[in-house]
């Protein structure tokens, strides 16, 4: 109770990155829940979108600008004469149309093609992009005067330097999830330069928020910032929000959630369905695949085509397109459990929450968080390596166990209410800015 009541009157800002609402972002969804979570705790919080809004029904936007708007700043980084354009050249790229149009493009979330925009957003104002940072400053500057500012991930450690300048009354923190899946997909000599400008640009910053266990010594290990300066604070969502259907009312479907890409292991999900048919006794299971894709995707999903039509299962493969909302909700509805192979783990996961939140267990590879927050659910299945067989083995053998999976259906519901609600999540996450603005 003391910390509430005296973070109650603090101004927070966090600063968000978007996907335009083309795919299953868990980061977006991530920070949207923390922003909920604390508004409805009667905190002052404000979202600022980078890049892209964060959602495609643009929900988010209301009269808060984009800043530093995709296509905007690709020009820029590419063609000078864009850095001097007029404020309504601007204003046209950073439109509603546009930046919807940005987001289904391909190469819009592809790391390789933009290690020089990654490398001049971390130069702050020595980048290309140092207008766009005096904007977005100025605004605040008028609209907010925050205490608290919330950077979503150290790809934006860029602005640190400029925000500590311009707000040094505010408390700086950054999240840390899943930085080295971009940097580490990029050539050595860009890599090395990226982890270093990281390193050097959190010096202005007062603390970072590791969303696991396993993250936070990836983070530690990658980056140049004091042990002191960490803090670990799991995700949450909200239990309420997630309706859970009788498990004796569901077939034995499998779901997949998440972005329909390589990264994400979504041909191993496809790979291990087709071994799993070949056995009649699973003839009635469907694979139920949702989370949306960008033009970098195209290709996957047509070897998908391909290959589910050469094994005749087609028909078999149901593509859940609404993965927002409700859709999503429904999603949950139609499948006993959900599997993402991740190829290289992940630093968290936030579909794993919420598909147990709606009393589906998870099937995840032993890499990355997943361990951990199996683990402390008790809401899944862990397999040892990551390849087609072992994923099949593992849903076979819980479509053969309905008793298990009925329970596991049980477990991680009361998994994530005791161990992972954002409120509780919250209340951490407001006591480490309280921490950092008394220090």
């Amino acid at each position: 109770m003391w910390v509430t009541q005296i973070i109650k009157g603090m101004n927070i800002l966090q600063i968000i990155p978007g996907s335009g609402g083309s795919f299953y972002c868990g980061n977006c969804l991530r920070d949207d829940k923390f922003y909920l979570a604390m508004k409805k705790q009667g905190h002052q919080v404000t979202k600022l979108p980078m890049y892209l809004p964060l959602f495609s029904d643009e929900h988010d936007l209301n009269e808060i600008p984009v800043f530093y708007g995709a296509i905007s700043i690709y020009l820029k980084q590419l063609y000078p004469i864009f850095q001097k354009a007029p404020a309504w050249v601007d204003k046209i790229l950073n439109s509603k149309p546009m930046l919807k149009l940005a987001a289904s493009m391909a190469g819009s979330t592809n790391a390789k093609g933009l290690e020089e925009m990654t490398i001049s957003m971390l130069m702050g104002e020595e980048g290309k992009q140092k207008e766009e940072l005096h904007r977005m400053v100025s605004w605040m500057a008028e609209h907010l005067q925050p205490d608290v500012i919330h950077l979503s991930n150290a790809l934006l450690l860029g602005l640190a330097p400029k925000l500590k300048e311009e707000f040094p009354n505010a408390v700086i923190v950054c999240s840390l999830q899943d930085e080295d899946v971009w940097v580490d997909a990029m050539s050595n000599s860009f890599r090395d330069k990226i982890w270093q400008l990281m390193s050097e640009k959190s010096q202005s910053v007062d603390g970072f928020i590791a969303v696991s266990n396993f993250y936070a010594k990836v983070s530690l290990r990658k980056m140049d910032i004091p042990e002191s300066k960490v803090f670990i604070n799991h995700l949450g969502v909200e239990p309420n929000d997630y309706r859970v259907k009788a498990f004796d009312d569901k077939q034995r479907n499998i779901g997949y959630i998440s972005r329909m890409c390589e990264a994400n292991g979504f041909d191993i999900m496809i790979d291990a369905f087709i071994l799993l048919k070949q056995e009649k006794e699973f003839e009635d299971v469907k694979l139920i695949l949702t989370g949306g894709s960008t033009g970098d995707d195209k290709a996957i999903l047509k070897e998908t085509e391909r290959k589910l039509k050469k094994a005749n299962l087609w028909h078999d493969v149901e593509f859940h397109d609404d993965f927002d909302g409700m859709g999503r909700h429904d999603f949950f509805g139609k499948v006993q459990m959900i599997s993402v192979p991740v190829r290289n783990g992940e630093a968290f996961g936030l579909y794993l929450l919420e598909s147990m939140a709606s009393g589906v267990p998870v099937v995840q590879p032993k890499l990355g968080a997943f361990p951990e927050i199996v683990a402390k659910s008790k809401g899944g299945f862990i397999f040892d390596n990551n390849n087609k067989e072992e994923l099949c083995n593992a849903l076979k053998e819980l479509l053969r166990d309905q008793d298990k999976l009925k329970q596991l259906s049980t477990s991680c519901r009361t998994g994530v209410e005791n161990e992972f609600n954002i409120f509780n999540q919250t209340r951490n996450l407001l006591t480490i800015y309280n921490q950092l603005n008394t220090n």
